[in-house]
């Protein structure tokens, strides 16, 4: 059985892409409505080496990146900010962990993404943690993707995590005014897919799915600020670099959003 879920970077797939499913041939497929907020919160995610060397080391972004080798594994090399915890260890050391109501991004890996990152993130998961994601291909995939791992014990010897805006972040409350009542000077940029946005959209926001935002970026104003949002803040960051990488005023929404059919929306800001 395929299995769509319609939000999120993880897997991008939507009803649209079910329907392209079926033509394809494929009998047996089912969206998962609910999408990855509802989901991570039962379980874990997988995520790509290129996506955490971007999205947190590269930009420095409070993440804890969980090493669940064995300490003479990990003293050979590891990731840059790494902590090591083999995994058999993960579940005593539990409640050293951010408390879950920050939502901390938890990147753990092991030598291949294999069963020992997948135990110690289900376990993260059953312990309330609901942003944690497996590294595939582990340590080994960050290798072959030609990224540089440092030798020698870890510089972290226990799991440190302290939340700090995200660069181009705005306040959720400054958000809630501008969509209220968005100025002249301001667009309201929503970067979710066609089948999100048809269950409701904040008015007068325009609608340029993220994938689709580098073709279409001449589209957009210049002398406007761009405020960007999705569904979970993830699709809405990236939209955001690359409006910054275009010269543009731009800035983004990080928290959980549902709009109603009516276009009012509730916001769940990530701290």
């Amino acid at each position: 059985m395929l299995v769509f879920f319609c939000q999120g970077v993880t897997c991008q797939m939507s009803p649209m892409s079910q329907r392209k499913a079926v033509a394809l041939g494929y009998t047996n497929t089912k969206v998962y409505h609910e999408g990855i907020p509802e989901w991570e919160t039962k379980n874990y995610l997988v995520t790509r080496p290129e996506f955490v060397k971007v999205a947190y080391v590269d930009k420095d972004i409070p993440a804890v990146i969980l090493d669940v080798r064995s300490a003479e594994e990990s003293s050979g090399g590891h990731i840059k900010g790494a902590v090591n915890m083999p995994a058999a260890a993960v579940k005593s050391q539990l409640k050293t962990f951010p408390d879950p109501k920050l939502k901390a991004p938890i990147i753990v890996y092991d030598g291949r993404g294999g069963a020992d990152a997948k135990a110690a993130a289900q376990l993260l998961v059953t312990a309330g943690q609901s942003n944690v994601q497996v590294m595939e291909q582990g340590l080994l995939g960050w290798q072959s993707a030609g990224y540089t791992i440092e030798s020698g014990a870890p510089a972290l010897t226990k799991v440190a995590y302290v939340p700090k805006p995200r660069p181009g972040s705005i306040p959720a409350a400054e958000f809630t005014k501008l969509a209220q009542n968005t100025p002249s000077d301001v667009l309201i940029l929503d970067v979710r897919n066609q089948d999100e946005a048809n269950n409701g959209m904040i008015k007068g926001a325009l609608l340029i799915p993220d994938e689709e935002l580098q073709a279409r970026i001449a589209e957009l104003p210049k002398d406007k600020r761009i405020i960007a949002h999705c569904a979970t803040g993830i699709r809405a960051e990236m939209a955001y670099h690359k409006l910054k990488d275009a010269g543009l005023k731009a800035g983004f929404l990080n928290a959980d959003i549902e709009i109603a059919k009516n276009g009012t929306f509730k916001l769940t800001p990530k701290l």
